[in-house]
């Protein structure tokens, strides 16, 4: 039995840009890489699935609903921090000014 190998993200755009500009068949990449041509097909089939993704995005930024999520309930955290250290602050120096604190 064959050991399954492990082909890299990088590897599969090398391939599949080969076979889009033309250069070599599917028949011909897949002798070359070592590589079975179904699997080629399905590289090619998952890339445009997930064209309309890519596409959709801006650029260098992720759709990562889940890390956008984590981010938002810590930046609410931090609002909220920030408005109880502000309040504690005013207490603090009213507190002072009535008591006839000068510090």
């Amino acid at each position: 039995m064959k050991e399954r190998r492990h082909i890299s993200p990088e590897q599969k755009m090398i391939v599949l840009r080969e076979l889009f500009e033309g250069n070599s068949t599917i028949s011909q990449l897949a002798e070359k890489y070592q590589i079975h041509p179904n699997d080629i097909f399905n590289w090619k089939k998952r890339l445009f699935e997930s064209a309309p993704e890519i596409f959709s995005r801006k650029p260098g930024i992720k759709n990562d609903t889940a890390a956008e999520t984590k981010i938002k309930n810590l930046e609410e955290k931090l609002k909220k921090r920030d408005e109880a250290i502000s309040f504690l602050v005013q207490e603090t120096i009213s507190l002072k000014k009535s008591t006839g604190g000068d510090n």
